[in-house]
Formats: structure tokens, C-alpha cells, sequence
């Protein structure tokens, strides 16, 4: 292993560690007890996140006819809910903020656990590529590691040491926003021949349509004001890319096809959910002016 590549790897623990970390250090208990406690809303967000966006990725996917790569990327990207960048889509669309941070960290929490059978199962009935499967072990104990750990701890500053968190998570957010960038910038450098050959490609475009479809899945799978839905749709398109990264780097040996594939995806999926949640928050601001 080169050393570029053991630097985009130490930047990308570094990343999820961050944002997990920040998400936790910025989350309250009470916010995730109403979380908890709002049954209706968890069920229908939990269904929508955990269940019927990964399926119609797998069905986009097919129906796209994309090739492996592309194929194992959109499964990967679908079948991970809980992307930090949904609570930032709460604020440009001046949704329900505290209800919008609450769901993102729950899914990104119980998503840990989901992400590796549901991706791998779904891999393994789809038969892609040569007998392709996800160590669904290795891939919950990396994820329990990198994301579960930090957000508990950043929960439990939080919790004992509110002042301490109030001034950590500036920093911490900053660090998770900068890492971003240099992940993806990695995986777009590192796999630019890959990339430049998905322009105009079906894989763009079935991460385009991805997040749309899962904007729309959240917000009729979701209860209270259209406020609050559409922040709930919001949090349904984005996905949490540190899963899958660990996914790739376990199972695929960090193959630069797959890399440029899941930047592909991400990219056109933050095309589609930004300008959906900008005129969602251009039209509220209008309304209260």
C-alpha cells in the first residue's frame, strides 16, 4: 500500500470519526428521547432509511442495467442512511433542525449495524460480479468502531460537560466538513480516468434519480407539519458515505472502479437534494417575509 493511499485512509477515519463525534457533541438527550418516543415518525423514517430506499436502489440499479461497479456503488450509497449532510439540508431548507439532527444521528447509529447485511444481501441476490460479497463481521465491528464509539462519547460530553461540547463542536464540525472535501476529493483524483468515464453515463444518472426518489420516499413516509416531512425527506437523500468507504476498502480493496463509481453517485446525488432543499427554503423564506 502506497502512501497516498494510507493518507486517504487515515483521512477518512478521521472523517467519520469526526462527524460522528460532532453529531454527538451537537445532539441532546432529550431531542433523541423525542426522537424515540414519537413512534409513529421513528417507524415511518426507519422503514423509509433502512428498508425501501436501499431496495430501490437495488431496483434503480437494475433498471439502469449498470455495470458492476456502478452497481455496487449505488447498492452501497442506498443502503447507508444517516449522512451529515441531511442536517445541513435542514438548515438550507429551513426545516425542523432539532428534529432533522436527531433522525440523522439515529440512522447513522442503527445504520452501523444494518448497513453490512442488508448491502451484502442484497449484493449476493443481485449476483454482481464474480461471487462479490460483504464480511458483514469485520464490516459491523468497523463501523461499531468508527461511528457508534465517537458519537457516544460526544453524546456523554454533551450530557456532563455541556459548556465543553458547546465550544468542541464548532471545531469538530469543521474538521468533518474539511475531511469531507478531502475524501472526495481523493476518490475523484484517485479515480478521475473511472469518473471521466461516467460522464453522461447511466451511473451518474441513477445517483441523480437515487436521491430524488428517496427526497420524495422520506417525505410521504413521515408524520407532522410539511415541514417536518420534507426535513425528513432531506435526511432519507443523503447517505452516509463512511460505511460504504469501509465497505470498499474491506471488501473490494479500496478498487479504484468502485471508488470513482461511489464518488460519481455522491456527487450527482448532492446535485439533485441541494437545489431541492435551496427552493424549499427560498419558498418559506418568502412566505414569512
Amino acid at each position: 500500500m502506497n502512501a497516498l493511499q494510507l493518507l486517504f485512509n487515515a483521512i477518512t477515519v478521521i472523517f467519520i470519526a469526526a462527524t460522528m463525534f460532532a453529531a454527538g457533541l451537537g445532539t441532546t438527550l432529550p431531542a433523541l428521547r423525542a426522537v424515540f418516543t414519537d413512534l409513529p415518525l421513528l417507524l415511518l423514517t426507519v422503514l423509509a432509511n433502512l428498508v425501501v430506499v436501499p431496495l430501490l436502489g437495488w431496483g434503480i440499479a437494475a433498471l439502469f442495467g449498470l455495470p458492476a461497479a456502478g452497481f455496487i456503488a449505488l447498492v452501497l450509497v442506498a443502503s447507508s442512511p444517516g449522512g451529515p449532510f441531511g442536517a445541513k439540508l435542514s438548515m438550507v431548507q429551513k426545516g425542523d433542525v432539532a428534529a432533522g439532527t436527531a433522525m440523522q444521528v439515529l440512522l447513522a447509529a442503527v445504520a452501523s449495524l444494518t448497513f453490512g447485511p442488508m448491502s451484502s444481501g442484497i449484493l449476493i441476490t443481485a449476483e454482481v460480479g464474480a461471487g462479490i460479497s460483504l464480511d458483514v463481521a469485520a464490516l459491523v465491528q468497523t463501523m461499531a468502531i468508527l461511528q457508534l464509539a465517537p458519537f457516544a462519547i460526544g453524546l456523554m460530553v454533551r450530557h456532563y460537560a455541556r459548556h465543553s461540547a458547546l465550544s468542541w463542536h464548532p471545531a469538530a464540525a469543521t474538521v468533518s466538513n474539511v475531511t469531507f472535501m478531502m475524501v472526495l476529493t481523493g476518490m475523484l483524483l484517485g479515480s478521475w480516468r473511472d469518473v471521466v468515464t461516467l460522464l453522461g453515463s447511466r451511473t451518474l444518472l441513477a445517483g441523480f434519480v437515487l436521491s430524488v426518489v428517496a427526497f420524495a420516499v422520506g417525505t410521504l413516509l413521515a408524520t407532522g407539519s410539511r415541514t417536518r416531512r420534507t426535513t425528513m425527506g432531506g435526511i432519507a437523500a443523503v447517505r452516509n458515505v463512511g460505511p460504504p468507504l469501509a465497505a470498499i476498502g474491506i471488501a473490494f480493496g479500496a478498487e479504484q472502479a468502485v471508488l470513482g463509481a461511489l464518488a460519481a453517485v455522491l456527487v450527482s446525488g448532492l446535485a439533485a437534494a441541494l437545489p431541492i432543499a435551496a427552493v424549499l427554503g427560498h419558498n418559506r423564506h418568502d412566505s414569512t417575509a
